[in-house]
């Protein structure tokens, strides 16, 4: 083990155990989740990262709310990529749905002013997510304007993504107060920390729909 590591074990065992089963049994480690464990992380950021390039291979990434390590390759090839268990899309529709979240995320995120050090996540509504959506998959595919209608993308591509973006916390169903119910487009939801280490052009260029120089996939590939 790294001998500053070591040290810091030596010093604080708890807090150093606590902050590398987390970062092995989630994906990400939120300021909202353990506040005393976040700020000790970032106080012994270079220990932590040392750490994880030294021993696994894997970057340690944080800002001002989140952590996560980037695990860039599998060694157990006995696990398909099936089988594991990760956040991944497989149908092309449902990753451009991600790609648009992440692009939607950051119109919101200029539209209101807003950065990873403001105090409070951005909140959308549903229903104007699904507009982007909509309107999006008819600029990509304008002559299957009439597949792509919105109650297609609402039911189709939105809808079925959506749990697994909370169950992978990249956002967060809001409760409507007590005794009120709200639309499905008037649902809200909150846009969690994670969105901030996900680069909308970069990962775009990955998915040829959004690149017009390279022709479209097909559904299902």
């Amino acid at each position: 083990m790294d001998i500053e590591l070591t040290r810091l074990l030596d010093r604080s065992g708890a807090k150093v155990r606590g902050v590398l089963n987390i970062l092995l049994e989630s994906p990400c480690l939120y300021l909202e989740d353990d506040r005393d464990l976040f700020y000790f992380l970032r106080r012994h950021r270079r220990e932590f990262e040392e750490f994880f390039e030294k021993m696994y291979g894997w970057q340690l990434i944080m800002d001002g709310k989140c952590a996560r390590v980037y695990k860039s390759q599998w060694y157990n090839r006995a696990i398909t990529p099936a089988a594991r268990s990760v956040f991944r899309f497989s149908k092309r529709d449902e990753c451009l749905a991600f790609m648009m979240l992440l692009e939607f995320f950051e119109q919101q995120l200029e539209e209101n002013g807003m950065t990873v050090a403001d105090r409070h996540n951005l909140r959308f509504h549903f229903g104007d997510y699904l507009r982007h959506v909509h309107q999006r998959f008819l600029e990509i595919f304008p002559d299957q304007a009439e597949k792509y209608g919105e109650e297609y993308i609402r039911a189709k591509v939105v809808r079925p993504i959506m749990p697994e973006l909370e169950r992978y916390r990249f956002v967060r169903r809001l409760r409507p107060p007590e005794g009120m119910r709200a639309s499905a487009d008037k649902l809200i939801y909150e846009a969690l920390p994670a969105l901030y280490h996900y680069n909308a052009a970069a990962l775009g260029r990955m998915l040829p729909e959004l690149n017009p120089d390279e022709p479209p996939a097909e559904e299902g590939t």
